[in-house]
C-alpha cells in the first residue's frame, strides 16, 4: 500500500492527527493491538482540567478547550484540590499558578464531596470548568473521520522493518508491507522502540504505570467533583456510579500490557482513607495503564532533526487525551508545510530539536 502518510500507533495521538489529516493527505493507521486506543487512551481518567502541567501544557489545554467543548465532548465535574494544615505550602504553591479556581471554605468542600473529612481540607479550591471528556465518542469521531477520507486502519500491525530510500517503506511483522511519504511515530510507549527500529535517535521517552481502583459507592455522587490533595498522592473521581480511586502512581516500566500491583494500590486506597470517612472492605476491580513522558515531561510533536520525513508525536504523559486537538492541529500543518496554530513558544517547546 502507498500512502502519503503512516501514522504508527491507533490511539488518541495517532487517531486525532489521521482525523486533522483527512482529505488533505491519504494516511495510513497502524495499530499492534488488535483495535484502536487499548493501552493509554482506553484507560485514561477522562478528565479536562486547565491548570494542569507545565505551562506549554496549560497552553495546548487552552487550544483544545475550543474543540472539544464544541464537539460536545465535555460535561461538567468539577476538581477539588485540598490540603491539610501541614499541606498549604503545597496548596499555596498550585494557588500561585491557578487560573480560574476558585477557593472555598471547608465547609463547602466537605459539602461538595460528602465523604470527606474536614481536617483533610484545611485549604480547599475548586476549578468548576474541569469536564469529564468522552473519551470514546472522541475516538469513534476521529476514526470515523479518518475512514470517511478514505483512510484504513490496520489492526495487529506490528512494525518490524523501517527504511528511508527517499520513501519510508514499513515492513509489518504478518508479511504486509507499505510505503509513506511521511511517517509519524505515535506510539505511546513504545515510541522510542519504533524510532530505534528506524534508526532515528530515540528522545528518552520512558513509560510509567499508574494505577486505580473502582469502590462501591451507596450514595449518588453523580454530581461529586473529582477531588485530590495538593500534593498530588492520589486523586478520585466519580465514575458510572462508583468511585475510581489512584494512588497518583509514577513507577517506571517497560513498555507493556499494563497491570496494577496490590501494594501500590494498597498504599494509595491507605492515603485516600485517611482523607475520608469510608471504610473500604471491597475493590470492585483495578487496572494500570502507561503515561509515557520524555525527559522534561513535555511532549515531542515534529519533525526529528536526523531523519527527514519522520516526526514524533509523543510523549504525552497524562496529558493525551485532553491535548489531543492542539497537538493533532499543529502537527496537521507542519506535515502539510503550513504555519502551526500554536504559538512559536510552545512550538519551539515541543520540538524534538530542544534535545539535539
Amino acid at each position: 500500500m502507498r500512502v502519503d502518510v503512516a501514522i504508527i500507533g491507533a490511539g488518541i495521538a495517532g487517531a486525532s492527527l489521521a482525523a486533522a489529516l483527512a482529505g488533505h493527505r491519504s494516511v495510513l493507521l497502524l495499530e499492534r493491538e488488535d483495535a484502536p486506543g487499548r493501552h493509554s487512551t482506553g484507560r485514561s481518567a477522562a478528565i479536562f482540567v486547565r491548570n494542569y502541567g507545565k505551562p506549554v501544557l496549560r497552553a495546548l489545554n487552552d487550544l483544545s478547550f475550543g474543540p472539544l467543548s464544541e464537539g460536545g465532548y465535555l460535561s461538567p465535574r468539577g476538581v477539588m484540590t485540598i490540603a491539610t494544615r501541614d499541606d498549604r505550602p503545597a496548596f499555596d504553591a498550585f494557588m500561585a499558578e491557578a487560573h480560574g479556581v476558585e477557593q472555598i471554605t471547608t465547609e463547602e468542600a466537605c459539602a461538595a464531596f460528602p465523604l470527606l473529612r474536614p481536617e483533610a481540607a484545611n485549604r480547599a479550591a475548586i476549578e468548576r470548568a474541569a469536564s469529564d471528556i468522552d473519551v470514546d465518542r472522541l475516538m469513534q469521531d476521529h476514526l470515523r473521520a479518518h475512514r470517511a477520507a478514505g483512510g484504513e486502519v490496520w489492526t495487529k500491525a506490528e512494525v518490524t522493518a523501517l527504511t528511508h530510500d527517499g520513501r519510508w517503506q514499513i515492513s509489518l511483522a504478518d508479511g504486509r508491507a507499505c510505503s509513506a511519504g511521511t511517517v509519524v511515530n505515535a506510539a505511546g510507549a513504545w515510541a522510542d522502540e519504533v524510532a530505534r527500529g528506524a534508526h532515528v535517535r530515540p528522545m528518552g521517552i520512558i513509560p510509567y504505570r499508574r494505577s486505580a481502583a473502582i469502590l462501591p459507592v451507596e450514595q449518588d455522587i453523580a454530581t461529586w467533583p473529582m477531588i485530590l490533595p495538593a500534593t498530588e498522592t492520589w486523586y478520585a473521581k466519580p465514575e458510572a456510579g462508583r468511585l475510581m480511586v489512584s494512588p497518583a502512581d509514577e513507577d517506571p516500566v517497560p513498555p507493556q500490557d499494563a497491570w496494577p500491583e496490590d501494594m501500590v494500590i494498597a498504599e494509595g486506597l491507605d492515603r485516600f482513607s485517611q482523607a475520608v470517612d469510608y471504610e473500604i472492605t471491597r475493590v470492585t476491580h483495578s487496572w494500570a495503564g502507561l503515561r509515557s513522558f520524555a525527559p522534561d515531561h513535555v511532549p515531542v510533536a515534529g519533525e526529528a532533526p536526523d531523519a527527514p520525513g519522520f516526526y514524533w508525536l509523543a510523549g504525552q504523559g497524562g496529558y493525551g487525551v485532553q491535548t489531543s486537538p492542539a497537538l493533532a492541529a499543529h502537527m496537521a500543518a507542519l506535515i502539510r508545510g503550513e504555519a502551526s496554530p500554536c504559538p512559536d513558544w510552545v512550538e519551539n517547546s515541543l520540538s524534538p530539536r530542544r534535545f539535539a
